[in-house]
């Protein structure tokens, strides 16, 4: 996998910061204010409980160095990292009533990605020797999608479009109200600038011939059987990228990247993958 370059602190923070006021609420943490003595000064390790792919390191961070910037948070291992139980993702140092109050809002986030890294990772190594890439979707939670497709990398997968703004994607529900696919796409070549990639999205090998005749620079082959998407591919032969999707899990993967397809989307990575178990615990 390629190295995986981090988020820029400065799109982290905020969503981390949005997450530590929802948890405080008006009044703070009132259990550990109450407990924890201002000066107390903890150890504690975050480890993992899981095999799996870590993700989101740096939210566990902030999560803490926010609250408190005298914490020190020092990563054992990198985000993409593969571990196994009680591996030691980082240790952390520093005043207590920081640590705890940071505490979920940290390992939400961190097993959140992680869960996402570890599911795209699954899939990748599930379609390996084939040319198809796993691709993430914008089933994504409202306000975390940059930090889930950045969990989509670190996991050995790449993303689709970010947004609604970046890329045309033409749906069944644009080609019906079109009246045709032909229609659909003379209306995005009449509006979107050159830069503007289009991708337009098929159910049917008749759609797709229609398609070939029009040209686009991708094509979405919507919930079609190995056999189809092999005879998808074979139309368009070389002529645009070729996008498969639709009931894609570990036992589906494999067929579908033997296609040939280039890329395999995958809504589920976001919007349902099951979580990373990572714990924070006490040392001293």
């Amino acid at each position: 996998m390629a190295a995986l370059d981090p988020l820029p602190e400065l799109m982290v923070e905020p969503i981390v910061r949005a997450a530590l006021l929802e948890d405080l609420g008006r009044a703070g943490d009132i259990t550990t204010d109450a407990v924890v003595p201002a000066g107390h000064v903890s150890r504690l390790v975050l480890a993992a409980r899981q095999d799996g792919v870590v993700a989101g390191l740096d939210c566990a961070r902030l999560a803490f160095r926010l609250l408190n910037p005298d914490v020190r948070f020092t990563p054992v291992v990198a985000d993409g990292s593969r571990v196994t139980p009680d591996t030691v993702l980082a240790e952390v140092e520093g005043p207590s009533r920081a640590l705890l109050t940071g505490e979920r809002t940290g390992l939400n986030l961190a097993c959140r990605l992680s869960g996402i890294a570890t599911a795209t990772a699954s899939l990748a190594d599930a379609v390996a020797g084939h040319k198809a890439q796993i691709v993430c979707t914008r089933k994504t939670t409202p306000g975390l999608r940059a930090l889930e497709k950045y969990a989509v990398r670190a996991g050995g997968g790449a993303n689709h479009r970010f947004g609604l703004d970046d890329a045309v994607l033409v749906k069944d529900n644009h080609v019906a109200i079109a009246g045709s696919v032909a229609e659909a796409v003379r209306r995005v070549r009449a509006r979107a600038g050159h830069m503007v990639k289009v991708e337009v999205e098929v159910d049917t090998l008749a759609q797709l011939e229609e398609l070939l005749t029009l040209g686009a620079d991708a094509v979405l082959l919507d919930n079609m059987t190995p056999a189809t998407l092999t005879e998808a591919v074979r139309m368009v032969g070389g002529r645009m990228l070729t996008e498969a999707s639709g009931r894609v899990n570990r036992e589906t993967a494999p067929a579908i990247a033997a296609s040939g397809v280039d890329l395999i989307s995958v809504g589920w990575l976001t919007h349902s993958a099951p979580i990373l178990d990572i714990g924070l615990d006490w040392v001293g």
